[in-house]
């Protein structure tokens, strides 16, 4: 059997094209368990990989998605998503029962109970960001605003840091028009 006909797998390709978007998953012959596997498996930069990463903020489990070339800021999370509590990560166990995938293919979309779901805005960097699929050999294509819509995340730019090497991501704001006036 494919890995694309698993029942994981087609639990993510059946949230994409519920949301209305294509079925872009694509079984990788390399695995994609890792962020550094996932971006040399798909040809793409290390940032432009979704990092589903599972904690629990009191008794409440999480998501964060995190870019490749960033790391969750822990102290963060709770604050970003407006929970209180203790941070934790939880056992492989428990992701599997709370998101019904095993870590290694934890996808954002397709989860088995709707999670608090916050996404690292450096993501927007790129124009196609590629995200788990529920198997570790499993990944899919999506864009930040796609990816922002079908989870309903929360967008944060301070729950991730830039690892080591890597410039931070400093988002263009418009000016507004208020500002634009000489005044008198």
């Amino acid at each position: 059997m494919s890995n694309l006909e698993r029942p994981a797998v087609k639990r993510v390709r059946d949230a994409l094209v519920a949301a209305g978007l294509e079925d872009t998953v694509m079984e990788m012959a390399e695995t994609a368990r890792t962020a550094e596997d996932a971006a040399a498996a798909v040809g793409c930069e290390l940032g432009a990989i979704v990092k589903s990463l599972c904690y629990s903020v009191g008794n409440r489990f999480v998501m964060a998605l995190v870019a490749g070339d960033h790391s969750l800021a822990e102290d963060r999370l709770a604050m970003s998503l407006k929970l209180t509590g203790t941070v934790r990560r939880p056992q492989a166990s428990e992701v599997k029962g709370i998101t019904g995938f095993t870590i290694g293919g934890v996808a954002p979309v397709g989860l088995s109970h709707p999670l608090p779901l916050v996404i690292d805005g450096s993501l927007k960097r790129f124009e196609r960001i590629y995200a788990a699929a529920g198997h570790p050999h499993c990944v899919f294509a999506i864009s930040f605003d796609d990816l922002a819509r079908v989870t309903e995340g929360v967008i944060s730019y301070t729950v991730a840091q830039p690892n080591a090497g890597v410039e931070p991501y400093r988002p263009a704001f418009k000016r507004s028009r208020t500002f634009d006036k000489e005044p008198g």
